[in-house]
């Protein structure tokens, strides 16, 4: 009956005809379901039928790559029946148990979790594949603590390191398996710290740090010397701060993590700092400029000599930007070095350089050697201090184009950080050709977010920047965005390129008034006008533009 009536939905959503459902019921095997027999003669994809039974059936796909399973929710029910009926429990909220499945018509599921767990179970639909995925890792992350001796409520991931499929034992399991829960739930940091009574455990993920789990303070010390033995640091050695690195293999992606350990009063906090050295490259049109903003960035680059800075404090997606222009400039025709601290991606066609201050391989030390390997385009990870901008100004001067990052506020900020490093205004005049100042906001998830009129706060910035807006985004929160509204991160910019008048102005030495003024006259959209125009546009929210915009 339920297999049945899949095949008429999967009809009526124009999935497939009435030929393929019988073809398929005729080759359907005896253990298969008619969904499963449909992808393996390939008439359709799971993420069609689950799309097809979402808009018939009501039942919401999730997606579980981007969910924190509660931990508590794990020891209701049983990992047999998971795993008997490729189902995995989510959360509980208020009387009801959250549950995803491969399968949201197969209704005798249901019931038998109502008859387990005494809550009203609610279906929501996610591949099989990523079910499988999920009980892997949940479920063998609870044996993990168990052979350490530790009775733990908060579940994570299991982790599967080839590099370590030798190594058994729990506590090298739990600490790979803190690395893959961090993969699969996107953090950009992660967090060990000590407390009087347990160790907190702590992901940023999107820019913001929660606390994912926590452990009895027992297995601390042991968790900071498997760190510490993975990253080739001292573990006799707890009085001072050490630095340490492992390029590991984690789920099919090779990651570099920079590993930085604390003395505390209460022990040793460890931060560690996850690289995607297999990450997919971004294109220009894709990191959230506006139209307006493209055409101005790509002109800047498009120039065969100058500097194009891109500014912005630590975190603010420099770097990602940089790697966009070179992924459009790169091309046969051109030498392309870069000098970087680390490589954060490799890419085919260019000559990247990883320093190694250790044996004096600087950015000022390689930017010499480069300059004798007939560059056309140079990219530079950051202007990190005099020296490095003498060479780089130099190398403009003499024909090549330079890209790099400087820590600075603002774009005209990046004029007066340069003249703070004693550069004369003359040469920063001609040979800057551009300056993209950015921060990161987080997007909208785009399952749950919500219009509602604008508050007399926000219709007073609005009009305030000459926008005439009624109805914003608001974030509202589902098992897509992991009930944090926010799925994702995009950037504001501000872009100011070097016209004549302002390349007189600073070789002038003009105040930073009067070129904050020039900009703005010659039309400059400020980090914030470019927030404004993302929250108009349903991308993002006055909070998350005030966090990191300011005028």
């Amino acid at each position: 009956m339920a297999l049945q009536r899949i095949g008429d939905i999967l009809i009526k959503e124009h999935v497939i005809t009435l030929e393929e459902l019988k073809d398929a019921l005729s080759q359907q095997k005896p253990e298969e379901r008619l969904g499963e027999t449909l992808v393996r003669l390939k008439l359709t994809t799971e993420t069609q039928i689950l799309k097809a039974l979402e808009g018939s059936s009501g039942v919401q796909r999730i997606s579980l790559s981007n969910f924190t399973i509660d931990g508590n929710v794990l020891s209701m029910v049983d990992e047999a029946f998971c795993r008997r009926n490729n189902i995995i429990p989510l959360r509980i909220e208020g009387n009801k148990l959250m549950f995803a499945t491969s399968d949201p018509l197969d209704f005798s599921v249901v019931e038998e979790l109502r008859m387990i767990t005494g809550y009203r179970p609610k279906a929501y639909s996610a591949p099989k594949n990523d079910i499988i995925t999920q009980i892997e890792k949940y479920y063998g992350f609870t044996r993990t603590l168990e052979a350490l001796g530790v009775k733990q409520n908060i579940v994570t991931e299991e982790l599967v390191d080839e590099k370590d499929d030798y190594d058994e034992t729990p506590m090298v399991k739990l600490v790979n398996q803190i690395l893959t829960s961090a993969v699969f739930q996107r953090a950009s940091d992660i967090h060990i710290d000590p407390l009087d009574d347990k160790t907190l455990i702590r992901y940023r993920v999107d820019g913001v740090l929660d606390v994912v789990r926590e452990f009895p303070i027992k297995i601390h010390n042991q968790m900071i010397s498997r760190i510490k033995v993975m990253s080739g640091m001292d573990i006799t050695e707890t009085r001072i701060p050490q630095d340490g690195r492992i390029q590991t293999l984690i789920q099919q992606k090779t990651l570099d993590l920079r590993i930085s350990t604390l003395p505390t009063v209460r022990g040793e906090k460890v931060v560690m700092r996850i690289l995607d050295l297999s990450g997919t490259m971004n294109m220009i049109n894709s990191i959230g400029l506006s139209m307006k903003e493209e055409r101005q960035l790509r002109h800047m680059i498009s120039q065969p000599n100058g500097i194009v800075l891109v500014s912005g404090p630590t975190g603010s997606g420099k770097t990602t930007t940089l790697y966009a222009c070179l992924n459009e400039l790169n091309n046969p025709n051109v030498n392309i070095v870069t000098v970087e601290d680390p490589v954060e991606i490799k890419m085919q066609g260019i000559n990247q350089v990883q320093v190694h201050p250790d044996v004096n391989l600087t950015f000022a030390s390689t930017l010499r050697s480069i300059l004798r390997q007939d560059p056309n385009i140079i990219m530079i990870g950051e202007i990190r201090d005099v020296e490095t901008a003498e060479i780089s100004i130099r190398a403009s001067l003499t024909g090549h184009l330079v890209l790099s990052t400087i820590h600075t506020n603002s774009a005209i900020k990046t004029i007066t950080r340069l003249l703070d490093m004693e550069i004369e205004p003359f040469l920063i005049a001609s040979s800057l050709s551009g300056i993209v100042s950015q921060r990161l906001v987080r997007r909208l998830c785009p399952e749950c977010s919500y219009h509602e009129e604008v508050t007399a706060a926000e219709k007073l910035m609005f009009e305030k920047y000459g926008m005439d807006v009624a109805k914003v985004k608001r974030p509202k929160g589902c098992p897509s965005c992991n009930y944090k509204g926010y799925a994702g991160r995009v950037g504001i910019f501000e872009v100011l390129p070097i016209t004549k008048e302002m390349q007189r102005l600073i070789s002038i030495n003009s105040p930073l008034d009067q070129l904050e003024k020039e900009a703005k006259a010659e039309g400059l959209v400020t980090i914030m006008q470019s927030g404004l125009e993302k929250i108009k546009s349903g991308i993002t929210t006055l909070e998350e533009v005030m966090k990191v915009a300011n005028e």
